[in-house]
């Protein structure tokens, strides 16, 4: 099981629709309430082995983890609500954001894929695209998130973002 390369065939996948300029896969780590990110598209800005604690709004928490919803933010304005390092994400070329939780067979959220493209791009058609291409690999997916243990160092590797 070469979790990189399920990662990376679901970035493929997603570029063909809805589309994507950067792509994150983050794994749910809840003892620590963080996400951890597995793979990105962009590893100069996203290293892999980032990890964020969940220093985001509790509407993007409520949805995405409590609810094990889709989240969407279409434009800068809601993008910027919600994640601290929109300045870098709008320096990408990015204005608008897409996460999807990837749940295991017991619907617990195992990792949130993370989708950016440019504001204005996503609508909630996009959305439904996205869970689509997610659903029709979610097992590859599940395995690829379990694959990485859980238990991490005392000290996480935190972004500088």
């Amino acid at each position: 099981m070469n979790a990189d390369a399920v990662f990376q065939q679901t970035f493929e996948a997603i570029q063909q629709g809805p589309g994507v300029i950067l792509f994150t896969a983050l794994q749910w780590i809840p003892e620590r309430s963080s996400l951890k990110r597995l793979f990105t598209s962009h590893p100069a800005e996203y290293p892999v082995g980032g990890e964020k604690t969940v220093e985001i709004s509790p509407g993007w928490l409520g949805t995405v983890i409590e609810d094990k919803e889709p989240f969407l933010a279409p434009d800068l304005e809601a993008l910027r609500e919600v994640f601290s390092d929109s300045g870098l994400i709008q320096q990408l070329g990015c204005g608008a954001v897409i996460n999807v939780p990837v749940l295991d067979q017991q619907h617990n959220v195992v990792g949130v894929l993370a989708l950016l493209d440019a504001e204005g791009k996503y609508t909630q058609e996009s959305v439904e695209t996205a869970v689509d291409v997610i659903n029709a690999n979610r097992a590859e997916l599940v395995q690829a998130f379990e694959a990485h243990p859980t238990k991490a160092p005392e000290t996480p590797a935190k972004d500088t973002v």
